[in-house]
């Protein structure tokens, strides 16, 4: 099995975002949070990264390349749960610069306490 983040699995419908966070719940790993809705569609997955927290876009997008590589290598505990009709949108809340450690611990973390909900 490939460990891929295709376009078919990112979250680009501006719609499907705003419904997202009227209606979505949410789960929280600190420093990740994830808010999640169930939809009709096949599994969809954002990061985002706050620009109130990092000024310089540097940060924000080498925030963004850790979580989507830590959602990557991760996402198998996904497909062994046959999650698949979801829309997920994972934020980075913290005001401090993470390591991949950190962000990949945290990541399984957070992926576990969705899946026990």
């Amino acid at each position: 099995m490939k460990l891929t983040y295709n376009k078919h699995e990112k979250l680009k419908s501006q719609k499907t975002i705003e419904q997202l966070f009227l209606d979505g719940d949410s789960v929280s790993a600190y420093p990740l949070r994830l808010v999640y809705l169930k939809h009709g569609d096949s599994r969809k997955v954002g990061v985002s990264v706050s620009k109130r927290n990092f000024k310089r876009a540097v940060d924000r997008i080498r925030i963004k390349r850790l979580l989507r590589e830590a959602y990557r290598l991760n996402k198998t505990m996904l497909i062994n749960n046959e999650v698949n009709d979801y829309t997920l949108m994972i934020l980075y809340i913290s005001k401090d610069m993470p390591d991949f450690e950190l962000i990949n611990i945290k990541m399984k973390a957070l992926l576990t306490k969705f899946l026990s909900k």
